[in-house]
């Protein structure tokens, strides 16, 4: 058995110190002149989205992270040119998500933070005080609502809490909802807002990524209400319920500021875990499956039935972790891909030829007909999720003993894993959906923040400001929280100033940003 097989989340708690460069961006220093809204009126400013709008963070919606909420962030600068106050549907507490008869609710745990002693996240204790069945009155100008895709925005009943659990309704706008038959986008018209951002179609795919693709690319699908929660939605569906957002956030003259959607693999959900994520194989005794001989044989005989079919080959060849060697080079992860052949029967087949019983060799290729190894190649990357961090190495024991190591002879689930055709249906989509953002945003005069090209900034360490280096790195890389998906606290202060940039490039306004320094870069356990 492959052994000490573990991801690496031991990470130094460095500041990483770096000269500014082209890609610097410095809002905070002032120019001596007096801060002007330019053409905009932020009297009234509403903010409509979905969990980043809201300050999701760690895997919840708590308070001290809705305070950080890039809305409210800008809302602090709106303040300074005549912007009015700003009202947020804050939870109870710190500890985030909701409780249900006394105890948290399985499907909003508390939120995460880094424990030291394990080096690894972990759920706050504790069961939060914000209740499931709590309703706030009165309207809000943070209207960020977790989970909502674009179409959610104009559904009827979608803070309706009778629906809540029953799937159809969501928790965050059922607490804060001025009715339960209307929607987002109405309650934010009723306000008359003045000004408005709205960020929104990051889960119209993000679901899909999350789910590791099992979902539906609902493409040529214009039917929402028949969309499952992980499936793509349809870019044309997008392009309509995007217009009727803006045209009905507009209708009063109100000026605003959208957001186009950055790409899932920018994010450390999706790059944490490499696909070359194993050691080296150690040495073993001569009969063990897990040999590093034994495994390439095996490998390599599937490899040959498959060349002399016309397919093209699943597996490489394995190193093994060679005491002598100068490096240890790694292996790749073996994964489950949907769309190939099965190819049980040659597995089997390989396997008893190698000496395996029946029993065993049915159960093992079973398991393996659709299995391949992982490619990081550039043109054919595969992304490991996060998920899977706690998954690979582990033990499968419905497997044979000696031949259950799961990401090394039993392939990782389809769900932990993004392949290269599932992140090109995705790409598509989101290109779609950030052609409608920006033409409406030209149509309409808007402020426009390119949030695709900021993050890919950030992905690649290209991102500087204020002498720090904003990074995607997963726990201190700066700009993420511990979900890997949403910001961190100076993630968020980041997406702050973007916006307020966009802003004062359309409206010739000269607000400032606000200080990264400022803003921690997680949230402690306790606060």
């Amino acid at each position: 058995m492959i052994k000490n097989i573990q991801l690496l989340f031991l990470v130094s708690l460095t500041i990483i110190a770096c000269s500014k460069s082209e890609d610097t961006v410095d809002n905070s220093s002032s120019d001596g002149k007096a801060l002007t809204a330019g053409s905009a009126n932020f009297s009234k400013f509403v903010a409509l989205g979905d969990s980043f709008t809201a300050g999701y963070s760690d895997n919840a919606l708590f308070k001290a992270g809705q305070e950080n909420a890039f809305p409210n962030i800008m809302a602090q600068q709106f303040s300074l040119v005549g912007g009015g106050a700003f009202t947020t549907p804050f939870m109870n507490d710190n500890l985030g998500g909701f409780n249900l008869g006394g105890v948290q609710f399985p499907l909003t745990p508390t939120r995460l933070y880094f424990n030291i002693a394990t080096s690894l996240p972990a759920n706050v204790p504790g069961n939060t005080t914000t209740s499931l069945t709590e309703h706030l009155s009165g309207s809000f100008g943070n209207l960020g609502v977790p989970g909502a895709k674009s179409y959610h925005l104009e559904t009827p009943n979608y803070g309706n809490l009778a629906g809540v659990l029953t799937g159809s309704a969501n928790p965050y706008f059922a607490r804060f909802a001025s009715a339960p038959t209307k929607t987002v986008l109405e309650d934010a018209i009723a306000q008359t807002p003045t000004f408005f951002s709205l960020w929104i179609g990051g889960n119209d795919v993000l679901g899909y990524a999350l789910s590791g693709g099992t979902g539906v690319d609902q493409t040529g699908n214009p039917n929402p209400a028949t969309y499952g929660a992980s499936d793509i939605t349809d870019p044309t569906v997008f392009a309509g319920v995007y217009n009727n957002l803006v045209n009905g956030l507009t209708a009063s003259g109100a000026k605003g500021v959208v957001a186009n959607v950055p790409y899932v693999k920018s994010i450390p959900f999706f790059t944490r875990v490499p696909a070359y994520a194993l050691p080296g194989l150690p040495a073993a005794n001569a009969t063990d499956i897990q040999n590093n001989a034994k495994l390439n044989q095996l490998f390599a005989g599937v490899n040959g039935y498959l060349a002399s079919v016309g397919k093209p080959a699943r597996f490489v060849n394995l190193v093994s972790d060679d005491a002598n060697a100068s490096t240890v080079e790694a292996n790749p992860v073996l994964i489950t891909d949907e769309t190939l052949d099965d190819i049980a029967p040659v597995i089997k087949s390989a396997l008893m030829f190698g000496g395996i019983s029946d029993a065993d060799a049915t159960a093992i290729s079973n398991k393996c007909g659709k299995a391949r190894h992982a490619s990081n190649a550039s043109a054919t990357q595969d992304y490991i999720l996060l998920s899977a961090s706690t998954v690979i190495g582990s033990l499968d024991s419905s497997a044979p003993a000696g031949y259950n190591v799961i990401g090394v002879t039993v392939p990782l689930e389809d769900k932990y894993t993004l392949t290269a055709d599932e992140v090109s249906k995705i790409k598509v989509a989101t290109d779609a959906y950030n052609t409608t953002i920006s033409g409406i945003a030209a149509t309409k005069e808007l402020a426009f923040v390119d949030t695709l090209s900021i993050l890919d900034k950030v992905a690649t360490g290209k991102y500087v400001q204020e002498n720090y280096t904003m990074a995607s790195t997963y726990v201190f890389g700066n700009s993420f929280s511990l979900d890997g998906v949403h910001a961190s606290p100076r993630g968020y202060a980041l997406i702050a100033n973007e916006f307020i940039m966009a802003i004062n490039k359309a409206y010739g306004s000269n607000m400032k940003g606000v200080k990264l320094e400022d803003y921690r870069i997680l949230y402690p356990k306790l606060f």
